[in-house]
């Protein structure tokens, strides 16, 4: 048989993007977890480099399986902003109708992840994006734990404010945004409404998301527990890998222990 006859490989209809920024084990561990997978599957894969200016932006214009955005940075951008400017960059060349934001301490493990987030969003056709408001699979004891005290915090900052005392502004107790770390969006629809992800000063694809529900259009919240069978997620693990929390930093020491625990997973 030659390779004429050979069936044709159906071409997805989604997209992956990563933003890399001084994390060259991490996204290095992220995309080879990937490679094997886009490569037989034909799936887009971008990769928007945010001036890294490090060995990370090497090893990445050595493959020759995804597409290479180098982004030059301003030196006075906040770092929500420069990867929301760095989403849509990617998103102008993106020409699928699905674009999966991945990040590069996002590490999948079953890619058929893919496959249940697409489902998902393709049931109806105003689905505008699936994914998980939170970047943890804490088990249903710490998140009620977590729940809890929140409510509560909020609640008495509330009624310290009203009646006049010093006090802290009340943060919403339930998360109702998608997190970036693995999310699935309807990159059509998004078009269609000349939308994209930086849209103002909050994290990038907050406002979209509320723009995108006001317009009528939907959002699957997955459950943790649901998302986490397919994947791991270091949580701010991008911002401590590029050494901004400093070495004794809480979040740095997780981030180290973590790697640790995935790399020993692998081996």
């Amino acid at each position: 048989m030659s390779e004429f006859d050979l069936p044709a490989v159906q071409q997805p209809n989604f997209s992956l993007v990563l933003v890399n920024y001084k994390t060259p084990d991490i996204t290095k561990m992220c995309l080879e977890l990937l490679r094997d997978h886009v490569k037989e599957q034909r799936i887009p894969v971008w990769v928007v480099d945010n001036d890294s200016a490090d060995e990370s932006v090497e090893y990445l214009r050595s493959l020759d399986w995804i597409n290479l955005i180098e982004r030059p940075a301003p030196t006075k951008e906040a770092g929500h902003i420069a990867h929301g400017k760095a989403l849509d960059l990617a998103l102008e060349k993106v020409q699928t109708d699905y674009l999966f934001l991945l990040h590069t301490d996002t590490f999948v493990y079953d890619k058929d992840v893919f496959a249940m987030m697409m489902n998902e969003c393709t049931k109806t056709p105003d689905m505008a994006a699936v994914g998980c408001v939170e970047q943890l699979n804490r088990g249903v004891l710490r998140d009620t734990w977590r729940l809890t005290s929140r409510f509560c915090k909020h609640y008495v900052r509330r009624v310290k404010t009203q009646l006049g005392l010093r006090s802290k502004q009340p943060r919403p107790y339930k998360e109702t945004h998608l997190k970036s770390f693995c999310t699935l969006w309807n990159v059509r629809l998004m078009k269609s409404r000349g939308l994209h992800f930086c849209m103002d000063d909050r994290v990038p694809g907050y406002t979209l998301q509320d723009r995108m529900v006001a317009l009528g259009h939907g959002i699957k919240f997955l459950s943790p527990r649901k998302i986490f069978r397919y994947l791991d997620h270091i949580q701010a693990g991008t911002v401590a890998a590029a050494g901004t929390y400093g070495k004794d930093h809480r979040r740095t020491k997780m981030y180290q222990a973590s790697l640790k625990r995935f790399q020993a997973q692998r081996s």
